[in-house]
């Protein structure tokens, strides 16, 4: 049995003469079986880059992205019509995806609508406070109301009802709780956990605030400028980060204790010289210059990954040259 969505070897390079690696040789996969795999890194890493790519909006410059062992550049339509339906997306603004002349139920009766899902006005309704209910969101709070007058969290949740009655296989969630209050991230992030326990539904989580992927678990895959620096199980990686980058990440997440102070900058103190022997292009280790650890054959050759601790519970794959 395929896993439900392989991505791999995928490089996406913008611009001409001047040239963009936003996706530099990325890949992983997502099981068959229901699973929550985040990518996390700052902001250019190329996460956002990846969930289009994903979702169909932008064709790679090179490498495959295979949904069921299905390259998803397929031209069949009618296969376009099932990863429509089974791979869907939540985005991070939770009002721009909303047209404010309707009211918000609208992208809920559309869908209901379009696939046939119920077969009277009654069942209709019926089936909208069900989604309704199902994100932990009031119908009477909901129904009636364009999108301007519900909060940031509602607008979110509401997409989530919309995913509800799609029922996919998998679920695109880029910074989906980035612009929402920090009280109803919890709440958003739940439903989520319970969209896999309960109706089969894997996620792939793409965010910046590694808070959230610890409260996710599951895999995590730590990106940087483009390419995959450590991936592992979310608590090992956590706990216990090996690459200098992974660690440097981590070790910027605010502590909730107000005697030790926040490490806010991501800066690993002075940049590091450069090696003699540095390759002119991208054939080295990106993060060299920031790196405390930085050795000579990281600026001649790309590490690339490897597996530590294969035989215990913390195994994972890291790409550095401290590990060879």
């Amino acid at each position: 049995m395929p896993d439900l969505l392989v991505v791999e070897n995928l490089q996406q390079v913008f611009g001409g003469r001047t040239r963009t690696y936003a996706v530099d040789d990325v890949s992983f996969r997502i099981p068959e079986e229901p699973a929550i795999v985040s990518l996390v890194g700052e902001s250019g890493s190329g996460k956002s880059t990846i969930a289009r790519i994903i979702l169909g909006l932008l064709q790679p410059t090179a490498g495959r992205v295979l949904y069921e062992g299905t390259d998803i550049f397929t031209r069949d339509r009618k296969w376009n019509r099932k990863f429509r339906g089974e791979v869907q997306a939540v985005f991070q603004d939770p009002y721009s995806v909303y047209n404010p002349v309707y009211k918000a139920e609208r992208v809920l009766k559309l869908v209901i609508r379009k696939f046939g899902l119920a077969k009277s006005k009654a069942e209709a309704q019926a089936l909208t406070e069900e989604a309704l209910r199902a994100v932990d969101l009031r119908p009477e709070e909901v129904l009636g109301r364009h999108p301007h007058q519900l909060s940031g969290g509602q607008r979110q949740r509401l997409m989530l009802a919309r995913v509800y009655l799609m029922r996919p296989r998998l679920i695109i969630a880029d910074e989906p709780v980035s612009m929402i209050d920090a009280g109803m991230r919890a709440s958003f992030l739940n439903i989520l956990l319970d969209f896999r326990e309960t109706h089969g539904i894997s996620t792939l989580f793409i965010t910046h605030d590694l808070s959230t992927a610890m409260y996710l678990g599951g895999e995590i895959i730590v990106l940087y400028q483009g390419r995959i620096m450590e991936r592992g199980q979310t608590r090992a990686v956590m706990n216990n980060p090996q690459h200098p980058y992974a660690q440097l990440l981590i070790n910027s997440i605010p502590r909730p204790d107000p005697r030790k102070r926040w490490e806010e900058d991501l800066s690993a103190g002075p940049l590091a010289e450069v090696g003699a022997g540095i390759s002119s292009g991208r054939d080295r280790c990106l993060f060299a210059e920031r790196c405390p650890a930085v050795m000579d054959r990281c600026w001649g050759a790309r590490p690339h990954l490897q597996a530590v601790d294969k035989a215990s519970e913390t195994s994972r794959d890291v790409a550095c040259y401290l590990y060879s």
